[in-house]
């Protein structure tokens, strides 16, 4: 299967000057774990997750004057529509991270999580059995 099929094409997309609690917000309201940042003035799109908002609240940063500049990671791992879900698994299990934003002719498409790579792996009835503790 490829990425195409797997990722989702429905992007969160903030600007750098979210404060973290817009971000999260956001974020649970769509029910992502990733927002991509697009930051005109710096020349690029890097992402928000999840983490990043749990690490800053963690060390007791506020999320109501923190912005989200400061906690986007720009060295981003992009992939490929093309790509294998094998091949973004590796890349994931590589970087340790969990999502991969999608670019297509150098345009976010998409991003891809682990857990749409794992629902193209498990079907979602087979995952439903209990497993008990």
């Amino acid at each position: 299967m490829l990425v195409r099929e797997a990722m989702s094409t429905v992007v969160l997309t903030i600007g750098p000057a979210h404060t973290l609690r817009q971000a999260a917000a956001l974020m649970s309201a769509r029910r992502v774990g990733a927002a991509v940042v697009h930051d005109p003035d710096a020349g690029g799109i890097g992402i928000l997750t999840e983490r990043d908002v749990l690490i800053s609240v963690g060390l007791g940063q506020d999320p109501d004057t923190e912005r989200a500049h400061a906690h986007t990671t720009t060295d981003v791992v992009f992939a490929a529509p093309s790509w294998t879900v094998e091949e973004a698994a590796r890349a994931m299990a590589h970087g340790g991270f969990r999502h991969l934003i999608v670019l297509d002719r150098g345009e976010p498409a998409g991003i891809v999580s682990v857990r749409d790579i794992i629902r193209c792996w498990v079907p979602a009835r087979e995952g439903a059995q209990h497993v008990p503790a």
